[in-house]
Parts: structure tokens; C-alpha cells; sequence
């Protein structure tokens, strides 16, 4: 970041720090997003967090079962019939 104004947050009974909504804004950073803390130094460093593998577009066959698996040519339809 090539900011030379330092922008100033209290620290809430919890530990909580409300991050500037302009640096928010600039790093993507939304409600839900996470962060990483070092300490680099004297002082801590913030980071956005980035998963070491990318995230699946979807979640298709993320979920494990231990049914059996449904035969291809089974018709939901059927289950309507009397």
C-alpha cells in the first residue's frame, strides 16, 4: 500500500478493529472475508487471506454419502406415480 497518512482504529473489549472502509474497498475485503496477522518486526501486518488451493467453482461431489448411488436411468417421476 502506498499510503503515507496512517488511519487510526480502537481496539473493542473483544479485540476487535474496524478495518477503514477505503482499505476495505481497495483489498476486496467484505463482511465474511478473512485476514491473516504477522508480526514482522516492531509491528503486525495485516494481510488478506488467500487459500493455498483456489477455491472450487462449485460444489458439486464435495459431499461424501454412504447411500448408494442413484442408478442413471432412475426417473424422479416414478416416486409421483401411485
Amino acid at each position: 500500500m502506498e499510503s503515507a497518512e496512517a488511519v487510526t482504529s480502537s481496539i473493542t473489549s473483544k479485540g476487535q478493529v474496524t478495518i477503514p472502509k477505503a482499505l476495505r474497498q481497495q483489498f476486496g475485503l467484505a463482511r465474511g472475508s478473512r485476514v491473516t496477522f504477522a508480526m514482522v518486526g516492531d509491528h503486525i501486518e495485516l494481510r488478506p487471506w488467500k487459500p493455498e488451493q483456489p477455491l472450487p467453482e462449485s460444489g458439486f461431489g464435495l459431499l461424501k454419502t454412504s447411500r448408494p448411488a442413484v442408478p442413471a436411468d432412475f426417473d424422479p417421476a416414478s416416486l409421483l406415480r401411485p
